[in-house]
C-alpha cells in the first residue's frame, strides 16, 4: 500500500508528554505533544515540534521555561481537554482537573501522577514559516521511585508510559512493554567499551 507522505506518524508510535508552561501573570497553561524527543546522547537537550500559533508557545518565548510531564496511560482521557482551544486567561489545570506538582528549580509546576518531569530552560527556538522546533535545556530531571527498577531505568510495566499511532480519523492510545533483551551501548564499538560511558558515572 502507497501512503500519503505525511501521514508518517501512522506508523511511528510517540510518546504523549503533556507541556506545562506559565505567564507572567501566572495563569497556568498544559498541552499534549508527542513530537518531542532528546537530542543524542548524553546531551542534556530535548527538542519539540510545535504549531505556530500556541499558548504553549508563547508562554515559552515569555517565561524562557516549561516542564516535560511524562505519565502512563491513566492519563489518556487527559489528552483532548487539555489538547482543546481554551482562553489563554484559563487555568487549564483547573479546567483538565489536573493536579500541580511543584517543580525544583524553574518556576512552572508539573502534572503530580506523571512518572517523570524534566524541568527545562529555553536553549533555542528555530522557527520556520509553519512550525517552530524549540530546544529545552533539562535542567532537573526527576522520577517517581515507584516507577523505577533497582538500577534506576524505567520499568514500563511499571509505568505504561502514554503513547499514540495516528490514523486517518485521529489517535489510537497505547504503551510500549519490553521483550526481554538488553543490549549494551559498547556493543556497537569494535573494542566492546562505550565512549561515553564515564557520562554515566
Amino acid at each position: 500500500m502507497i501512503l500519503k507522505p505525511f501521514l508518517r506518524e501512522n506508523f511511528i508510535p510517540l510518546p504523549v508528554g503533556f507541556i506545562s508552561t506559565i505567564n507572567k501573570e501566572g495563569i497556568k497553561n498544559i498541552a499534549p505533544y508527542s513530537c518531542l524527543m532528546p537530542v543524542l546522547r548524553p546531551l542534556d537537550l530535548i527538542c519539540i515540534a510545535s504549531a505556530k500559533r500556541r499558548d504553549t508557545m508563547d508562554n515559552i518565548k515569555e517565561m524562557n521555561e516549561f516542564v516535560v510531564n511524562m505519565t502512563g496511560i491513566d492519563f489518556a482521557h487527559k489528552v483532548v481537554p487539555t489538547a482543546k482551544h481554551t482562553a489563554p486567561e484559563v487555568d487549564e489545570y483547573d479546567y483538565a482537573n489536573i493536579e500541580e506538582k511543584q517543580s525544583r528549580v524553574i518556576k512552572t509546576p508539573g502534572i503530580k501522577g506523571s512518572y517523570a518531569w524534566m524541568e527545562c530552560e529555553l536553549f533555542k527556538i528555530y522557527e520556520e514559516p509553519t512550525y517552530n522546533l524549540i530546544m529545552g535545556k533539562v535542567v532537573n530531571l526527576e522520577a517517581d521511585d515507584k516507577y523505577l527498577k533497582k538500577d534506576g531505568s524505567l520499568d514500563v510495566e511499571k509505568a505504561k508510559p502514554l503513547f499514540n499511532v495516528g490514523d486517518s480519523n485521529g489517535m489510537n492510545f497505547c504503551t510500549v512493554n519490553e521483550i526481554g533483551l538488553h543490549e549494551p551501548f559498547g556493543a556497537m564499538f569494535p573494542d566492546g567499551k562505550d565512549p561515553l560511558s564515564k557520562k554515566y558515572e
